[in-house]
């Protein structure tokens, strides 16, 4: 056997290996679903450049859920807890959708009935929702499923107790910026009292000379 046709032999046994490193590797970088975004916003998203809703810039689709808070409305991080002005959407198959601040995502703490918030916190949340299917029979003896339409007391509830999230985030920040401004006053009045203490001693030391 010739040298050349051992060379053929080696580059045709390792072509399905290299075919095979190429497919893993295309599927390593695919593109992961969109997590946290409500479905009717899903192609919002779609550009490869993204503006923030608010308006304050935009953002590469690279960008999207990376960690790290580009836009100050979170645009940019809806299935992260990097902004704390972000929202995450609850799909919650079966009961009610909801929204849940950005802030809770990933806090090993089951928020969304079906546990999608919890996604890459290494916690497994049970699956509460309610089942919102009912099994009725079909005319031929079989069994099919109908939705059940969700009730205007559950939307109620849900954009409640949304609201009721957003006023307890609104008071911690208002907290936060009192204890601020308290630490700020405290610390002019010991700047003025160190200085007045200081032109006191001053005027002894002139009146003792």
């Amino acid at each position: 056997m010739t040298t050349q046709q051992t060379s053929l032999r080696r580059v045709s046994s390792a072509a399905p290996a290299s075919l095979l490193l190429l497919l893993l590797a295309g599927a390593a970088g695919a593109a992961p679903p969109l997590v946290g975004v409500y479905p009717q916003d899903e192609a919002y998203f779609a550009p490869e450049v993204i503006a923030c809703r608010d308006g304050s810039g935009s953002f590469p689709k690279s960008r999207l859920n990376d960690g790290y808070c580009d836009c100050a409305d979170g645009t940019d991080e809806p299935g992260t807890s990097a902004c704390p002005e972000g929202r995450f959407y609850c799909r919650n198959i079966g009961d009610t959708p909801r929204l849940v601040f950005s802030s809770v995502v990933n806090d090993k703490i089951c928020d969304c009935c079906d546990g999608s918030d919890e996604y890459e916190s290494g916690i497994r949340c049970p699956n509460t929702c309610r089942n919102g299917k009912d099994v009725t029979k079909s005319d031929d003896g079989g069994s099919k499923l109908s939705v059940a339409h969700l009730d205007d007391r559950d939307v109620f509830s849900s954009k409640h107790t949304l609201d009721i999230e957003d006023l307890i985030q609104k008071l911690r920040g208002l907290r936060m910026a009192v204890i601020i401004e308290l630490g700020l006053v405290v610390c002019v009045i010991a700047v003025c009292f160190a200085r007045r203490h200081t032109r006191t001693r001053k005027r002894h030391y002139i009146l003792q000379r």
